[in-house]
């Protein structure tokens, strides 16, 4: 344990086993952010001891996520470092109240209230619910190895406190290896009624060199979402190929002045079945791989900002706003868990060189 307190519990340092070369070194976890990754350290022969995601230091981190104004409903938790994301991903769009500061949206056929917790800055854009509801939520247990490489928090999350239909539970496991950190989230649902759960995962892979132009992606994937603007980032309902446009990511590309805050889905699989996203900083001579054999993910949310030294990888499992009108029935990925039913969502970050 760390003498350092988030979230009113103390943040927690996984310690990776010895390794020759280039490895990790350790990972520090918040447990009372909903698990969320605060920054993994590796060491690499030529570059020595690396910060592998855009995060600033653990006291600055404190400071941040501190509740504030900034961090309403956890939203500092998906600005750095690697948030968890449940019960759901990315946008869910509904009727505002400004005074409630909620969104008012369907879901499965009942009507709850969520957290109007993010939306575009242009005037008049509209406001929405981001990213889940364990963005602040501290677990109820707390279980870490006796070799220190591992813990596992076990949140009790009932209806997050919001009606969401079902009586969930989430036990979250990051491990830390001399190669790999993994993430693994088990989701149950103890109620007696269907629950919808989206999941997924919010690292920044940190460039080392700084030099974001000459960044190389791999993303194998058919199709992109379409987006109303990027401003408020909404789906428009329709989604596009990638080849042949500069969203092709199927073979290692430059990033050069493209800027992403985009969707890719129809996700092509390796023939073990993992879906692997590749990041490479020729400058630094390093690269870093996100990786999930998950097969409820069907869609990967990148996020690069031009002006910005990291790029944004999220495998998770449901498209933006997935209850939407604008789909018009597609599957947008959410799983629906019945009484007793569980899923099982699987990431790792490699280090590659």
């Amino acid at each position: 344990m760390s003498g350092l307190i988030i979230g009113r519990a103390p943040v927690v340092r996984l310690a990776a086993p010895a390794g020759d070369g280039g490895r990790f070194i350790h990972a520090d976890i918040a447990p009372g952010r909903g698990m969320m990754l605060l920054q993994a350290t590796a060491t690499i022969p030529h570059l020595g001891d690396v910060g592998v995601l855009a995060s600033p230091s653990l006291t600055a981190a404190a400071g941040q996520l501190d509740g504030g104004t900034e961090d309403f409903a956890g939203n500092a938790a998906f600005a750095f470092g690697g948030a968890i994301l449940a019960p759901f991903a990315n946008r869910v769009r509904g009727r505002f109240d400004a005074a409630k500061r909620t969104i008012e949206t369907r879901i499965m056929g009942s009507t709850i209230e969520l957290p109007a917790n993010w939306g575009g800055k242009a005037d008049g854009a509209e406001t929405y619910a981001m990213h889940g509801l364990i963005l602040d939520r501290a677990v109820d247990r707390l279980e870490v190895a006796p070799d220190g490489a591992s813990a596992t928090g076990l949140i009790l999350a009932g209806d997050f406190g919001r009606g969401w239909p079902g009586d969930i539970t989430h036990a979250i496991t990051g491990r830390l290896w001399a190669r790999a950190l993994t993430l693994t989230i088990k989701a149950v649902n103890r109620g007696e009624e269907p629950s919808p759960i989206g999941l997924g995962w919010h690292p920044y892979l940190a460039l080392p060199s700084g030099q974001r132009e000459q960044a190389r992606l791999t993303l194998p994937a058919k199709s992109r979402v379409l987006v109303n603007n990027y401003d408020e980032v909404l789906p428009a309902g329709e989604i596009a190929p990638v080849a042949g446009t500069p969203y092709d990511f199927n073979r290692d590309a430059a990033l050069d002045n493209l800027y992403l805050d985009d969707c890719f889905t129809d996700l092509i699989r390796t023939d073990n079945g993992d879906i692997i996203v590749d990041v490479v900083d020729p400058a630094a001579r390093y690269a870093i791989r996100i990786a999930s054999p998950s097969r409820d993910v069907t869609a990967i949310q990148t996020y690069a900002p031009l002006d910005q030294a990291f790029v944004v990888v999220e495998p998770q499992f449901n498209l933006a706003d997935p209850y939407g009108a604008e789909w018009r029935g597609r599957d947008t990925g959410m799983v629906v868990l019945a009484s007793g039913e569980a899923t099982t969502y699987d990431a790792r970050i490699e280090l590659r060189g």
